[in-house]
């Protein structure tokens, strides 16, 4: 299966004309500091812009709409996330006036959890990871007769595949673009918009070194699900990779990078720093990647997708003294005592490597 042939380009015009109604496009914007650090000429897909901050959003509207559409009997919706997809389905279920259900691992970031609240949805925590909420949500949808709605499907990455419409029709000529790999819908949409539009960018797709399932299901050629995915970068935690992403992805993308935790940490720094911009853990994974390649792309022109900024303050307040969170406390994001803790006074690191490794 190729990415675009879950749709036409007429069906991913009129999903953006879709989205449009409730989200208007997001920017583009080229950061001279970003440039000169990376040494290219680096344009930032502004998707932590949207109404829920993140990505995920644009195919919340296109599924619920489809659904409405469809005549099918709905007493509920429910679905499984780290967040942001979960905010999407909170977000487009509440405005098309159907009752949700979110699932969470144990401890996910509060202050998703209260966004999806905030947006109208009941959230469930169940398990030690995403893949252990799906499988809950998953039984309790078939139990109880409800819509459950997985986290990868047609219509998701359809809509989501709007926004990489919107980036190759405002900057031409890209040499390569820079996308997180969580369950799959971001890259898959910008391969199949890419396709559809007969361009040759080159797609990375990047992932944390701690949560690798799609990088060694890249590698392999076929799904391979992994024990555990202990990363702080919570959109790209995934161990159980879904078979029909990872043959498009195999099929249009050039190469899927691992990052360290140090590495994701000070892109996080550095979007901050040089662009005033906040982003998630996998909202600055690509930025992570860039740098990584700076040396391959030098002097080219090259995109990256800042897919969110849904973060925790109080995580994202030790990130900007220059720590790197580690999973020892991910499962406890409520304690206020980190082992190591941020100097008021300590300045955002400006050299790779200057990390402070922290235990919370």
């Amino acid at each position: 299966m190729s990415a675009n042939a879950m749709f036409s380009l007429a069906e991913l015009e009129a999903a953006a004309h879709l989205v449009y109604r409730t989200v208007p496009p997001t920017l583009q914007n080229a950061w001279p500091l970003l440039a000169k650090r990376t040494g290219c000429e680096v344009w930032v897909k502004h998707e932590n812009h949207t109404p829920t901050c993140a990505f995920k959003v644009r195919g919340g509207i296109v599924y619920m709409e489809n659904l409405k559409r469809s005549l099918t009997r709905v007493t509920g919706v429910v679905s499984a996330t780290r967040g942001n997809h979960g905010q999407s389905i909170a977000f487009s279920a509440s405005r098309a006036g159907i009752p949700a259900t979110i699932y969470v691992p144990h401890g996910n970031s509060a202050d998703q959890n209260a966004a999806m609240r905030a947006f109208g949805a009941g959230v469930v925590e169940f398990g030690r990871d995403f893949d252990e909420a799906l499988a809950e949500c998953h039984r309790v949808a078939h139990k109880q007769d409800l819509h459950f709605i997985p986290p990868f499907n047609q219509d998701q990455v359809k809509g989501v595949a709007t926004y990489a419409l919107e980036l190759f029709r405002a900057v031409g000529d890209l040499d390569t673009v820079y996308v997180p790999i969580g369950m799959g819908s971001g890259i898959c949409g910008m391969i199949g918009a890419r396709d559809l539009l007969g361009l040759k960018t080159e797609i990375v797709g990047v992932v944390a070194r701690n949560a690798p399932a799609m990088a060694l299901s890249f590698a392999a050629g076929k799904a391979v699900p992994t024990s555990s995915a202990r990363t702080f970068a919570d959109g790209i935690a995934t161990r159980n990779p879904r078979q029909d992403a990872v043959t498009i992805i195999n099929r249009g993308a050039a190469r899927v990078l691992q990052l360290s935790e140090d590495d994701i940490a000070e892109a996080v720094r550095f979007y901050f720093q040089d662009t005033h911009n906040v982003a998630e853990g996998a909202g600055a994974a690509p930025l992570a990647g860039l740098m990584q390649e700076r040396a391959r792309m030098a002097g080219k022109r090259v995109a990256v997708i800042l897919s969110g900024g849904n973060i925790d303050t109080s995580v994202y307040r030790h990130l900007l003294a220059g720590e790197t969170p580690t999973a020892d406390r991910l499962n406890d994001r409520s304690g206020s005592n980190p082992a190591v803790t941020a100097s008021p006074h300590v300045p955002l690191p400006r050299q790779r490597g200057s990390s402070v490794r922290a235990n919370w």
